[in-house]
């Protein structure tokens, strides 16, 4: 399958752009999916190390190492590779289309198919699990904490009287049916929260976020950079307070009125707002209307 066909790459000449003044040095890119960011950068001459724990994924351009791993076992990785210092690092957060639009995979509330969600499918843990094993509290718990949804328990509830729920149509219906009529009319499909909160927990996205991007940092070169397209507020909550750390130095709770960590700024803030894709590449491809790009420079070791 053509890279682009498997998915198309968000904010990709910005990319190439601001990853044009970088040293020497590798680019890690996180998030392979189909290639197509790899690709570009691979295209402007820079030495390309690509991630992705998917192994249904395109063959990567010339110039492109492919590690079929998580971008959470990045550290490893590249230790075993012997790449010390990397003169960039970008992640395009969330799933591809191809695992969107591929019914069997389970990621979408709109093609029916089983409930799984796995993005390596020889993890453990399935949705189908979560949703006709977990209790009703736990249930709750995951839809909240990585949605916000606010009717997380009563679409917990649901689930769990409509057990066994076998496919992901089904378990879209249940969703909209718990959600009052009033709220569906509004804010896209009644199911999209849910499964998003499902498809985070099943694959520990957060816990990779910060795993990867701490060891993104870790290896940042003076002068090079580290970008984050994210799609939900958790993960750009949390690029943004990294980011801002790193920027600023202080590590101390917000609240708190005195600096005590006494720690140095090493990096500035490329975006002091995040970047988002313009009117003509959302019509052309709806998915990007919610991306967000956030770019840090190390500026000192």
């Amino acid at each position: 399958m053509e890279p682009d066909r498997y998915h198309q790459p968000v904010l990709a000449d910005r990319i190439v752009e601001l990853f044009a003044p970088v040293p020497g040095g590798p680019v890690i890119d996180a998030t392979f999916g189909g290639g197509g960011h790899s690709r570009l950068l691979a295209a402007a001459g820079h030495e390309v190390i690509a991630f992705d724990r998917d192994p249904d994924v395109p063959q990567p351009a010339e110039g492109v190492t492919l590690v079929g791993r998580p971008f959470g076992e990045m550290a490893a990785a590249l230790d075993e590779l012997g790449v010390g210092e990397i003169g960039g690092a970008f992640f395009d957060l969330g799933v591809s289309s191809h695992q969107l639009d591929t019914a069997e995979r389970g990621f979408s509330y709109r093609n029916n198919g089983p409930i799984d969600m796995r993005m390596d499918r020889s993890g453990a843990l399935t949705a189908a699990e979560i949703v006709n094993e977990w209790s009703g509290a736990d249930i709750a718990d995951v839809i909240h904490r990585y949605s916000d949804e606010r009717f997380a328990r009563r679409i917990a509830e649901a689930i769990v009287r409509s057990r066994p729920i076998v496919d992901t149509a089904t378990l879209a219906d249940v969703v909209r049916d718990a959600i009052p009529a009033a709220t569906r009319r509004t804010g896209g499909h009644p199911a999209r929260r849910t499964f998003q909160a499902l498809r985070i927990a099943v694959n520990d996205e957060l816990g990779e976020l910060e795993r990867g991007l701490e060891a993104a940092l870790d290896r940042l070169v003076v002068g090079g950079r580290c970008a984050v397209i994210s799609y939900h507020s958790m993960e750009d909550r949390y690029t943004k307070r990294r980011f801002v750390e790193e920027a600023t130095g202080c590590t101390c709770p917000p609240e708190q009125p005195v600096c005590t960590c006494e720690r140095v700024a090493t990096a500035k803030l490329v975006t002091r707002k995040p970047i988002r894709p313009g009117s003509d590449e959302v019509a052309d491809n709806p998915r990007a209307r919610s991306a967000l790009l956030r770019v840090l420079e190390r500026i000192a070791a």
